[in-house]
């Protein structure tokens, strides 16, 4: 059985759907925010969260697939960061997690008969856990920070919450893993430094090998299958969301898909370098710098900074997808920061940019990469440009405010523009989620501060051309935050570029949708970085 969950136009009212004969049949009420957790081994139970009881607190709610009035809901909670992670190999009780930060995620047993819910271990810490899965023997493997600066993977005792780390001391994040059927192995992913290395850990002896024939790049996701072989989904600047899979026995590798790319050839793609450089305040910072052909196109080239959102994101050498027609076809340099505040650098770097008071800290940080950039023999500094989408959209207007004399245009998408309407008109859910990262705007210091650092505070600064892309049903930064920056820009004379997807949320999904958000794009880039 198959199922899947969908919304409508971007709202992200997810509903949860079974996939049948090539048709979906609805198993949720269709009004509410749903979102799909964990299957049971035996597939007859499944796990999910919805809001159907007031519109904003995810509560628990499980069901047998095949019989859709089976759901109930388990337990009622308050917020919108919980997940049912895995159920118990006698499916009497499940593993929850509450996610309150990128800092701090708890886990409970959660009784499935009486809805009883107790606390794993010390809440009053800041740990943060993901993966939460058992294996066959009913041991708890997650990954955690506790006692590190860095996700490491482990186990945790479930009457005492004590987590033992499992395996050699990485000096990177486990990003994700999974156990095998029968417990022999766990597959595991390290970010190091943005690129994935895979490894597989024996329970018994803690022995890890490393999987070396995987080429340089990105594991979307890992999935054994019941008789061993290791699937995985895999991406490069060469390799557009290919499927792989590694024998756990002799380690070797087989592609098993060739994705299509309109019939470009993939060789011709760049690979990226890895720039390293000390921020204002001697912290170090590093990103991506992907350059055109030089033989194509000789002599200094355009830039285009584009920051990710999050901010508890991370740039990662991955297929570049549209964006290599700005480098193959335009000679456009792209490079991609990790500024404070990225995951996948540890614990402390994450928290660098917390609350409105660290806020601008970041914004320093991309300040420090144009300096550097700038020095570069082989860039044009007098054409550098700079976008993003979602809190790399607050960035956008922030570097377009603050470094004004070094960026001739700013294409922003998604983007917050006051924290505080921001706050006050992002849906319900999600509120109390942003508040612990951007700050509380019900406090009177954190508004204020809140107010003078957005970039509609400082709009009569934004000097250069414009281009502002939103969505009309976005529920995570409402079109609103754009409409307001883009009149306040038009009415201080200046050039605000303005495309609205009425069919859109949190960025461009629908395919003619983003086509023509880029095609806009290159004729932005066009005009005002390239002329």
């Amino acid at each position: 059985m198959m199922l899947v969950q969908k919304d409508i136009g971007g709202n992200e009212f997810y509903q949860i759907y079974a996939m049948k004969d090539g048709r979906l049949d609805l198993l949720t009420d269709g009004k509410s925010r749903n979102g799909l957790n964990a299957w049971s081994k035996d597939g007859t139970l499944v796990g999910f969260t919805s809001t159907r009881r007031n519109g904003r607190d995810s509560d628990i709610y499980v069901m047998n697939p095949r019989d859709p009035a089976s759901s109930r809901m388990v337990a009622e909670v308050q917020g919108g960061g919980w997940y049912l992670a895995d159920f118990s190999p006698d499916k009497s009780w499940a593993l929850v997690a509450k996610y309150t930060s990128v800092q701090k995620s708890d886990l409970f047993r959660l009784d499935l008969a009486t809805g009883a819910m107790t606390p794993i271990g010390d809440h009053s810490k800041s740990v943060a856990l993901g993966g939460a899965e058992f294996a066959p023997d009913g041991t708890i493997w997650v990954t955690s920070d506790e006692g590190s600066d860095f996700q490491r993977l482990g186990t945790v005792d479930p009457a005492t919450g004590a987590f033992t780390p499992r395996g050699p001391a990485e000096k990177w994040d486990v990003d994700t893993f999974d156990i095998a059927h029968d417990g022999s192995f766990i597959a595991y992913v390290v970010n190091e430094a943005g690129m994935a290395k895979l490894r597989i850990l024996d329970p018994k002896s803690d022995a890890v090998r490393t999987v070396e024939a995987l080429p340089p790049g990105i594991i979307g996701g890992i999935d054994i299958a019941p008789w061993g072989e290791i699937g995985l989904t895999f991406t490069s600047a060469r390799s557009a969301a290919d499927a792989f899979s590694v024998d756990p026995k002799t380690l070797k590798v087989t592609r098993w898909t060739e994705s299509e790319t309109g019939g470009l050839d993939v060789t011709k793609n760049v690979e990226p370098e890895l720039v390293k450089i000390k921020s204002f305040d001697g912290l170090e910072v590093s990103g991506f710098l992907y350059r055109p052909d030089p033989a194509k196109f000789p002599g200094k080239r355009p830039l285009i900074m584009n920051v990710h959102g999050g901010p508890e994101a991370q740039s990662r050498p991955g297929f570049m997808g549209r964006n290599n027609y700005l480098l193959n076809e335009m000679g456009i340099a792209i490079f991609y920061p990790n500024v404070r505040g990225s995951t996948g650098y540890g614990k402390t770097f994450v928290s660098l940019d917390n609350g409105p008071f660290k806020r601008e800290d970041s914004v320093k940080d991309m300040g420090a990469f144009l300096d550097h950039l700038a020095k570069d023999k082989m860039l044009d500094t007098s054409r550098f440009a700079l976008t993003g989408g979602s809190y790399g959209g607050y960035m956008c207007y922030a570097a377009a405010i603050h470094y004004a004399d070094k960026l001739r245009a700013n294409l922003c998408v998604v983007a917050i523009s006051n924290f505080v309407t921001f706050l006050e008109n992002t849906q319900d859910y999600r509120r109390d989620l942003r508040r612990v990262e951007y700050g509380d705007e019900r406090d009177p210091a954190q508004r204020a501060k809140l107010i003078e650092i957005s970039p509609l505070t400082h709009v009569d600064k934004i000097e250069k051309p414009l281009f502002v892309v939103t969505g009309a049903n976005d529920p995570r930064v409402p079109a609103s935050e754009a409409d307001q920056i883009v009149e306040a820009v038009r009415k201080n004379g200046g050039t605000a570029w303005h495309l609205v997807g009425t069919n859109e949320g949190h960025g461009f999904a629908k395919k003619e949708n983003a086509d023509y958000s880029f095609w806009t794009s290159l004729m932005f880039w066009k005009q005002y970085l390239l002329n």
